[in-house]
């Protein structure tokens, strides 16, 4: 990390820091406070608007996992994000409804979105949820081609709620690579 990080319990005597750092631990629940936390702690107002963000992102929205975390890991992949990747990949093996052959496609695969992943293995909902994925990140702008083929596979609800979640974990990466969380910048990209 190019900070050190607040120390783990961090020390707050304000309260209202205090009451900051209760909410991320209340959602980060048993597993505690990670090196994430602990870099954002440094600014307790960013920690607690980061915090119910990511947390309606992770636990309110009505994506199946492995929508979510295919999104998640892809972004991760597509900024070279290892510390993202290392934390949600595992979330979207256990959500088993991608096999390992589908994983280490997300993992390895080039950008998808200007041939909608038509070499892609993933079933065709997957498939796209990438594609939208690596047009959002690599370009911004998603073609309309992608945005319509998605929209045969989601409900107006689901399509904002992928959207939000490719866009939040967008900034989630630029974040940890940028300050080098969870010491992974440099490192190569992991077999899986």
């Amino acid at each position: 990390m190019r900070l050190p990080y607040v120390p783990n319990p961090p020390k707050f005597e304000d309260p209202a820091e205090q009451a900051v750092l209760r909410r991320v631990q209340e959602r980060r629940g048993e597993k505690g406070l990670i090196k994430l936390d602990l870099a954002l702690l440094h600014s307790p107002p960013v920690a607690d608007g980061w915090n119910s963000f990511i947390g309606a992102i992770r636990q309110r929205t009505s994506l199946p996992t492995s929508v979510r975390e295919l999104a998640i890991s892809r972004v991760a992949v597509l900024n070279k994000a290892w510390y993202e990747w290392k934390s949600h990949s595992p979330i979207l093996r256990e959500a088993g409804d991608l096999n390992e052959e589908a994983i280490q496609e997300i993992l390895n695969s080039p950008p998808t979105h200007k041939d909608l992943g038509s070499a892609s293995k993933l079933p065709e909902k997957y498939r796209l949820v990438m594609a939208f994925t690596d047009a959002s990140t690599v370009d911004v702008a998603v073609p309309d081609a992608v945005f319509e083929k998605l929209k045969k596979h989601f409900s107006d609800q689901e399509i904002v709620e992928i959207t939000a979640t490719v866009a939040a974990y967008n900034c989630v990466s630029r974040f940890l690579v940028a300050l080098d969380v969870g010491e992974q910048n440099g490192q190569p990209k992991p077999d899986s």
